[in-house]
């Protein structure tokens, strides 16, 4: 399969990314690791007349200690962050999930950055980045601007970020006293999530829930924080009871994706389960 033709451009600084971008938003789009546009481009579901490829901008690769936050390079490659030894140590959600996304040639390819502006209801990341409650900055003409992980994901495929911006930096909150797991049921072929289920809890010192946050994936047409279920959970002890009544929940409100990966019965079920797999996984971490 061969893409539609285009024009390339490899900017040297953001500037002059987003100088290009701006006058050319409906025509243009932006490369990072390649993982999600390229095959969209080889099957013509996109036909960007220009290509921007982010790859020679300086300092968009790092992952920061930075006292109560870690800050992630949109650049930085999913392979990076499932070997950071600051992120096992201070936020072990991220490298966890990490390891579920598709193989080691996308982990190796795919980046932070692409995968939360490609906005893919079945990916892995935006359910971590919805649970760690991140922060996630973007670059434009107008200047930089922070937006919330909750408000980040609008739709299929469609993120808070303006056509002319850059997502470059991704902050997400130290859990040494936090406990998290991420668990999915994935596509055979692709790794996709059918369903996945990214948790953080902290518990109070008689072993009841004092907060917790669920982000979702694969469910609707976006990635979502299941509020129903951590408004049932938060104040009480986590028992397989208790865990088994809120996760009914978890679809609440949601319109439920039906494909040849399940019925929305199905899709429903396997939300439900994976829920109390997954919070139960954060209790034992």
């Amino acid at each position: 399969m061969i893409p539609a033709s285009f024009e390339y451009l490899a900017p040297k600084s953001l500037k002059e990314a987003v100088d290009f971008i701006s006058s050319h938003s409906e025509d243009v789009k932006l490369l990072a690791g390649g993982q999600s546009l390229v095959p969209l481009m080889k099957l013509r579901l996109a036909k960007p007349r220009y290509i921007v490829d982010l790859g020679g901008i300086p300092d968009l690769n790092y992952i920061r200690d930075e006292g109560d936050r870690i800050a992630i390079g949109s650049l930085t490659t999913h392979t990076q962050i499932e070997e950071s030894e600051l992120l096992k140590k201070r936020c072990p959600l991220l490298p966890q999930t990490a390891t579920t996304i598709g193989d080691v040639q996308v982990r190796n390819q795919g980046t932070i950055g692409g995968s939360l502006a490609h906005a893919d209801p079945a990916g892995d990341m935006p359910a971590a980045i919805l649970a760690l409650g991140a922060d996630i900055k973007a670059i434009g003409p107008n200047g930089e601007r922070w937006i919330k992980a909750q408000d980040f994901f609008l739709g299929l495929l469609t993120s808070a970020l303006e056509p002319d911006e850059i997502l470059t930096e991704v902050r997400v909150p130290v859990l040494e006293k936090t406990k998290s797991a991420y668990l999915k049921a994935a596509q055979r072929a692709s790794g996709f999530a059918v369903v996945g289920i990214a948790v953080c809890l902290t518990l109070h010192q008689d072993g009841t829930c004092e907060d917790i946050a669920i982000g979702v994936t694969g469910v609707g047409d976006k990635a979502y924080r299941a509020e129903g279920v951590e408004n049932m959970l938060r104040g009480k002890r986590l028992e397989e009871k208790l865990l088994e009544e809120a996760s009914v929940e978890i679809v609440n409100g949601q319109d439920v994706i039906e494909d040849i990966n399940g019925s929305k019965q199905y899709r429903s079920h396997l939300a439900r389960v994976y829920t109390v797999r997954a919070i139960q996984s954060a209790l034992k971490a």
